[in-house]
């Protein structure tokens, strides 16, 4: 069965993950079948980056997402270009 769910590849105590679709059986990082994002808990807000359009289709497929990935799926897209507002002196 197939499972989209993360693979930690951050440093020691620098968390960071790649979102892949990978066989459930498999190791935490073993080898996906597919990187279909990534996900940074350590900016403010975290930055959550997704191929939704890859997601649907391996869910289409059968795959199961995650308890983490089903609530990150969940969460609105943010704003792409979003301007940041200048310091005022």
């Amino acid at each position: 069965m197939l499972m989209i769910r993360l693979a930690r590849v951050g440093a020691r105590k620098q968390p960071y993950y790649r979102v892949v679709v990978i066989e459930k059986e498999r190791a935490r990082n073993g080898r996906p079948v597919e990187v279909v994002g990534t996900y940074n808990p350590r900016t403010n807000p975290a930055s959550v980056d997704l191929k939704r359009d890859r997601i649907d289709y391996w869910v289409s497929k059968g795959a199961q997402c995650s308890d983490r990935m089903t609530k990150l799926l969940a969460m609105p897209p943010r704003a792409a270009a979003a301007p940041v507002p200048a310091a005022t002196a």
